[in-house]
């Protein structure tokens, strides 16, 4: 751990390249930081265990490159990425994930993340891509964006497809009510707001209300 105690007054020396783990698993991270430290021309300055502690770090530290699970306590990757967008921080993002997944590249690469890579990817191949993103290159290949566009045409195809009162269904159930408190808030009968759950859960092509609120964060109550 040999950068660990260094700050961001670091940042003057721009041949060093300070890079931030954000992963929830500590022996992934560990394994991580012995790979990167051991480059002479990377320093790991700080790791986080969830989102808000990953973004809390760069807006202080200020690192070229974050590493990044997509799936983070508290705060999702993809959503501490944008955050970082949003602010216009002088920090560049690298997924680096075990799931792939359209919907986490596709999320990945609309919070503006320079990258997105699998965890079983050689290490020379992360290390590689550390520096690439540290000098400013994307690296999304043209088969993951490709997936992406995809995705997000079939994601709009099932926004579109949603009428106005499934829509109003939908985003109610996101927040948690019951059919019951819904039919009330609605005032309409519980029996038409099951006839419009069944109808949102066959559109969403989902299994459960659960599922249907995860997409309607992913996908509607966002935008």
């Amino acid at each position: 751990m040999r950068c660990s105690w260094e700050g961001p007054e670091m940042s003057s020396d721009r041949t060093i390249t300070r890079v931030i783990l954000a992963d929830d698993h500590p022996a992934f991270r560990i394994g991580l930081r012995v790979l990167l430290d051991r480059e002479a021309d990377i320093c790991v300055v700080g790791e986080a265990r969830d989102g808000p502690h990953a973004l809390q770090l760069c807006l202080t530290l200020v690192p070229e490159v974050l590493v990044i699970d997509c799936r983070l306590p508290r705060l999702e990757g993809a959503a501490v990425v944008r955050s970082m967008t949003e602010r216009g921080l002088n920090t560049r993002a690298l997924a680096l994930s075990a799931y792939d997944e359209d919907r986490f590249l596709t999320a990945m690469a609309q919070a503006g993340a320079a990258g997105y890579l699998l965890k079983d990817e050689a290490p020379t191949r992360i290390v590689a891509s550390v520096r690439k993103v540290a000098m400013g290159e994307n690296l999304w290949s043209p088969d993951q964006l490709s997936r992406v566009t995809h995705y997000e045409a079939q994601v709009n195809a099932v926004r579109d497809s949603l009428t106005e009162r499934e829509r109003e269904v939908l985003e109610l159930l996101a927040e948690g009510l019951s059919n019951k408190e819904i039919a009330q808030a609605l005032i309409v009968t519980l029996r038409t707001v099951e006839f419009h759950v069944s109808n949102v859960l066959r559109k969403l092509g989902v299994m459960s209300r659960v599922e249907a609120a995860v997409w309607a964060h992913e996908h509607l109550l966002e935008r």
